[in-house]
């Protein structure tokens, strides 16, 4: 019994490893313009992600209109938190953020929503009235069944139900001539326990020792 309990424990002590290593994974670009950029903003939109979900093995049943719908839920929840995670903290930044809600109804009337890689970043802050433009790429790669990590977490008290991994990009860019002021890349992982909000929210957490507009 001893052994197994030290086998588990071991266990534990590594997932927490592998996952503060691949948790730690990221990078992040800064023009030389950007804080000259920064001082004359004064309001930025954040664009609808493009979210793609992919599966290392194809489940049963598998059906691209239902993954096509949910990767368009998941852009506009992934939308939803940013706002809201920047919303809380209004009054830590230099700058204020677009109602998202007002973001999606311009680009609708505008005919470019979903259509947001044809067109440039400079016609979008135009088209939403912004000095400034916060787009993003998520893309996961599930690795198992959701029972799978349902009944690793359930072994592993909480830790061992990564269901998959995935990568998050963030940019700003100039609203005047699209220009790319900052981008941000991190890997993380995807489990089954978190919301998109406590996605956005380990994410914005990690980047905000770094995010241009703190003040």
């Amino acid at each position: 019994m001893k052994k197994i309990y030290l086998t588990l424990a071991l266990l534990c002590c590594f997932t927490l490893f592998t996952k503060a290593q691949f948790e730690g994974s990221k990078q992040i670009f800064e023009s030389p313009k950007l804080r000259e950029a920064i001082k004359i903003q004064k309001t930025v939109a954040i664009l609808p992600f493009e979210v793609k979900i992919s599966y290392r093995k194809q489940p049963k049943n598998f059906s691209a209109e239902a993954n096509k719908s949910q990767e368009e839920s998941m852009a506009r929840s992934i939308q939803a938190s940013m706002y809201t995670f920047l919303l809380r903290k209004a009054s830590d930044y230099t700058v204020t953020f677009q109602d998202v809600d007002k973001t999606n109804i311009l680009l609708k009337k505008a005919g470019v929503l979903g259509k947001l890689d044809e067109t440039t970043k400079d016609e979008l802050a135009k088209i939403l009235g912004v000095d400034a433009v916060i787009g993003g790429r998520f893309e996961t790669e599930q690795t198992k069944t959701e029972a799978g990590a349902i009944a690793s977490a359930v072994l592993f008290g909480g830790f061992g139900g990564k269901s998959g991994t995935g990568t998050m990009f963030l940019t700003i860019n100039n609203g005047s001539d699209g220009e790319l002021l900052w981008r941000f890349f991190k890997t993380m992982d995807d489990n089954i326990m978190s919301s998109t909000d406590d996605m956005v929210e380990r994410m914005m957490r990690k980047i905000s020792r770094n995010f241009p507009y703190k003040s």
